[in-house]
């Protein structure tokens, strides 16, 4: 006989997470077994320190409030989950639940939970946001890792995730001492069919020859092979510890220009040498791996050629983010390839010019890119520095040529031009060092809101091709110049909560009122930019530069303010998630991903984005009372 109550019990549950993932059978199987609650207005399902009940709860009609005394702290209504919580930590109730409108619930047995949905992949995925969502305190110890930005959690067991795997390196490097000719190194390697040689003192690195040293200092007259290896070596050498990720490889070797890595006893070149690793053991390990595009960018001799293999590095990004490949590594690799993008642009630039720079310069990334968090096509934020000279009229204008051609170079490739025109070819933002250093002093000392604004974005700077040193005066400055006026971090502070929390009063996404995007969430003003806002000011505070990402921020806070370590991880695994949901957004729409349509999330999401807000208000919060903003407000 046809069981009508269970197949109506399945309809309805078949349209909302975690039970979309279940096959027929296993949602029939809990349909099968629900109990029908009817409870009136103001009704407890159950009440604080209550002992568990053996059951969950989801709301087929009206509405349940979940309280904290008389403070409601969530709401719940058709379809959604309550009473998880409890369930997974196998303990008392924390808070109350009470129906706040007359109300239908449907009662599921834990004991299905567990045979059932957490068996299932996909429902399980799910059930980690709620449990997320709904936390009492999503800093406490208990809960510490349940956030549903952990990556470890969503991290899927797949051979194709080698980005995090251990790079397997060459265990019997070839070395040799500092007294031998190079001619003998050359002998060495071709005996031993490698391509380079580590030079070595007391089994420490101290230098490395490779095929690329022979051809380009010794085949070109440079130097005799009858010299010392001391005379072409590179050095100091890089160094990892053995236990170096696939993904960490790529991005030293990309941000060194390098081809080798050398692997020492405990990871520094004070230990001795165990091992060597190639990027050709990389390409051997992963063959579709960033390494072989920056291979073609280097080789790129237009900007068209750029663009296409931007586009490629589009795809990587694609399939990152479908293999669940932590952000945190993908964003290091898509801004490693644009920063190479960007210096190849530079020299293409450079070389059309027919004329080398007059002074000393550095090229630096802004904003999102600057921070290292530009994993989408948007548009350009940069700046230029350049040396102090005597003929400034006519170096100025050198540099504003270069930067314009630079900037239209990134155009092609995918970069738009910026609608502020905040890029190195606007006047503004292409000055010597000392006039940077004027700039800044005068933003900080005369503070408003334009300037505010001007430091949001120009004090995420990083250096993407030319002297590090005259990025080092400028930090330098900044930090003269708050220690010399430190109110300024208190408008700073202001200025980091000028965008409300992303919920309103009901809990619901707080959504544009006017505008082309009328009705849609604006996932970067609202919910990214006060994490990034606020990890800028406390660092700020702490007078630490040369950490310019949110999430490296973040974790040298940590290691600043361990009261707050708790704060401040929550802070990185709802900047993780957002991220990632932002990025995912985009290159499903072909977009920025900035304003999403709220009404097409499914519950899952919508339990995604709210369960990484709550971070944003406590962030807030501790803003407020450190810079006694309220005072100020």
């Amino acid at each position: 006989m046809k069981n009508t109550i269970a197949e109506r019990i399945l309809d309805f549950l078949k349209n909302f997470p975690p039970f979309d993932a279940l096959t027929h059978d296993q949602l029939f199987a809990i349909a099968s077994q629900v109990k029908v609650l009817y409870l009136e207005k103001d009704s407890f399902v159950f009440r604080q320190n209550e002992e568990l009940h053996d059951s969950f709860y989801v709301v087929k009609d009206g509405a349940v409030g979940v309280f904290r005394g008389t403070k409601l702290v969530d709401e719940c209504d058709e379809g959604d989950i309550f009473g998880l919580r409890a369930v997974i930590r196998k303990d008392h109730y924390l808070l109350d639940a009470k129906t706040i409108e007359e109300s239908i619930l449907y009662s599921i047995s834990s004991k299905l939970l567990e045979d059932i949905i957490i068996n299932n992949p996909k429902a399980n995925q799910f059930l980690i946001a709620s449990f997320a969502t709904n936390t009492r305190n999503p800093y406490s110890n208990e809960d510490k890792g349940t956030l549903f930005a952990n990556e470890a959690i969503l991290k899927p067991e797949t051979s194709a995730f080698t980005e995090v795997q251990s790079a397997k390196y060459s265990k019997n490097p070839i070395v040799c001492n500092t007294q031998i000719s190079i001619k003998e190194a050359s002998l060495i390697m071709s005996q031993n069919k490698v391509g380079s040689i580590i030079i070595t003192e007391d089994k420490l690195p101290i230098g490395i020859i490779t095929d690329k040293d022979l051809r380009n200092k010794i085949a070109t007259g440079l130097h005799s092979i009858t010299e010392d290896v001391e005379a072409i070596m590179s050095s100091p050498v890089i160094t990892f510890p053995e236990n170096i990720s696939v993904a960490e490889a790529q991005i030293a070797m990309l941000k060194n220009d390098i081809s080798h890595l050398c692997i020492t006893r405990d990871g520094t070149i004070h230990s001795e040498l165990i091992g060597i690793l190639s990027e050709h053991d990389i390409i051997v390990i992963h063959g579709n791996n960033p390494s072989v595009l920056i291979k073609e960018i280097k080789r790129a001799t237009t900007a068209k050629s750029l663009k296409f293999i931007r586009e490629k590095a589009q795809e990587l990004l694609k399939g990152y983010l479908k293999q669940n490949i932590p952000i945190s590594f993908v964003s290091k690799i898509i801004s490693a390839i644009n920063d190479a993008i960007t210096k190849r642009v530079i020299d293409l630039s450079i070389a059309e010019l027919d004329k080398q720079p007059p002074v000393g310069f550095a090229w630096l990334a802004i904003g999102s890119q600057g921070r290292k968090e530009q994993l989408l096509y948007t548009d350009q934020d940069n700046a230029l520095v350049y040396e102090d000279g005597i003929e400034e009229t006519k170096t100025k204008a050198y540099f504003l040529k270069l930067a314009k051609a630079v900037n239209d170079k990134l155009a092609i490739v995918g970069f738009e031009l910026c609608p502020a025109n905040m890029m190195a070819s606007n006047p503004k933002w292409c000055l010597s060092v000392s006039d940077w250093q004027s700039q800044f002093t005068n933003w900080i000392t005369h503070p408003n809101e334009d300037k505010m604004m001007l430091c949001n974005i120009f004090f995420d700077y990083n250096i993407v091709y030319g002297k590090p040193s005259l990025v080092s005066q400028m930090s330098d400055s900044i930090f003269q110049a708050i220690d010399n006026y430190t109110i300024f971090l208190n408008f700073m502070g202001r200025n980091a909560l000028k965008n409300p929390p992303p919920l309103s009063f009901f809990r619901s996404f707080l959504v544009e009122d006017t505008g082309e995007h009328k009705d849609q969430f604006d996932i970067k003003s609202r919910a990214i930019m006060p994490l990034v806002d606020a990890a800028r000011v406390i660092i700020l505070s702490h007078n630490v530069k040369d950490f310019n990402s949110t999430i490296a921020r973040y974790q040298k806070l940590i290691e600043l303010e361990p009261q707050n370590k708790e704060l401040y991880e929550s802070c990185i695994y709802a900047f993780r998630i957002l991220l990632r949901f932002r990025t995912k957004q985009g290159l499903k729409n072909g977009d920025s991903g900035r304003y999403i349509d709220v009404k097409n999330l499914s519950k899952s999401n919508k339990l995604k984005l709210k369960g990484c807000f709550k971070p944003i208000k406590d962030i807030q919060e501790l803003l407020n009372v450190r810079f006694k903003l309220s005072q100020i407000l």
